[in-house]
């Protein structure tokens, strides 16, 4: 990791700059730009904000109510965040990968724990139940052996997983 200490910086800055310092300074450069360009040469709105003060109050009662239920509704009730969490589990090896491996062993603990109850209760386990445990295990085996970073191999596993639910 050390070895992309450039590109890790460049993302930190990135992420600096556009979360923090232009957020904070895109704001105070449109409550500038509206107040002095539109409100103060409007001679009617100049009455209801008679100063840049008030303007800012103002704004920030009605804009950061509305800008949270803005978030929210991007989050919870439309599609867009979806799309956006759709698209970084296609591009991102890694994400996909952890995503991989926990269907991977929730599928294995859940078929290693009804083995261990059942033999747990002095029941033997059928040929079925047998022949289920090396299909999971040869699933898994090829899956591991097959699938790198840079193919292909997570994201079809996480199709046929959703095409089956």
């Amino acid at each position: 990791m050390a070895k992309n200490i450039g590109f890790r910086s460049w993302y930190y800055f990135r992420q600096g700059w556009s979360t923090y310092f232009a957020f904070i300074f895109a704001a105070i450069n449109t409550l500038t730009v509206t107040y002095y360009l539109a409100i103060e040469r409007a001679p009617f709105l100049k009455e209801l904000l008679p100063s840049f003060a008030y303007y800012i109050i103002i704004v920030t009662v009605i804009g950061i109510p509305l800008l949270v239920i803005i978030g929210y509704l991007h989050y919870k009730k439309t599609g867009a965040y979806r799309s956006e969490a759709d698209i970084t589990l296609e591009v991102n090896p890694f994400v996909r990968r952890m995503l991989v491996n926990t269907e991977i062993l929730i599928a294995l603990n859940l078929a290693i724990t009804e083995k261990i109850i059942k033999l747990s209760n002095n029941e033997k386990l059928t040929e079925k139940e047998i022949d289920e445990i090396y299909k999971l295990k040869n699933q898994i085996s090829i899956l591991i052996k097959e699938r790198t970073f840079s193919n292909n191999k997570d994201l079809e596993f996480l199709k046929k997983e959703t095409e089956n639910s």
